[in-house]
């Protein structure tokens, strides 16, 4: 329940205005943590909304929806965004990120950061593939597919990955309308079959 006394998108308000002048992230996660101690999820969510392209923001606020609402996966892929935005760890953002994908399984972001949270290239691949397969329809997915299939070609002489990966492109050279993008696509085509001759 949010406090009477405090309003949680003015007090964020000034503590990110304070921020702004003297730049210490430890007193802004001391006052940030002070609002979220005092504010319901929604109020927090509403407060943080203007602050999303701030980590420093988002952590704080967002680490206390996701224990006030466990089961809130866009608050989860919210929270897994700025952790890896500020370097916080495969470990904990692949964690975070499975959690919302039991929570709902049809947030394509949370599937996104669970295949990029994956450190082996080869596992990594194969969450991308998963990814596409649940959204088949998902261009970046399919991009992400094929980038991490050209580096397993190229860094083990995988011919699979080879292969997938040229399928990936050729799928969204098909698709692809945007001349630079089409170039882009045929040119790392002709590099890739370079590699299989």
């Amino acid at each position: 329940m949010t406090s009477p006394f405090l309003d949680p998108s003015r007090a964020v308000a000034a503590a990110v205005d304070q921020y702004r002048e003297h730049a210490n992230v430890g007193v802004l996660f001391d006052r940030l943590r002070a609002v979220a101690s005092c504010g319901d999820a929604p109020a927090l969510k509403a407060a943080a909304q203007p602050y999303h392209e701030l980590p420093e923001v988002v952590i704080p606020l967002y680490e206390a929806i996701v224990e006030a609402a466990p089961h809130d996966a866009q608050a989860m892929v919210i929270l897994a965004n700025a952790y890896w935005l500020t370097g916080r760890g495969p470990d904990v953002v692949g964690a975070l990120a499975s959690r919302a994908t039991q929570a709902d399984p049809g947030n394509r972001g949370a599937w996104h950061l669970w295949a990029l949270a994956e450190s082996s290239v080869r596992n990594r691949m194969e969450r991308w593939l998963e990814v596409t397969r649940r959204f088949p329809a998902d261009q970046l997915a399919r991009a992400a597919l094929a980038d991490n299939a050209t580096s397993l070609a190229h860094d083990e002489s995988d011919p699979v990955a080879l292969k997938l990966a040229i399928d990936t492109y050729e799928g969204l050279l098909r698709e692809a309308t945007a001349p630079d993008q089409r170039h882009a696509i045929e040119s790392t085509l002709t590099a890739l079959r370079r590699w299989g001759d």
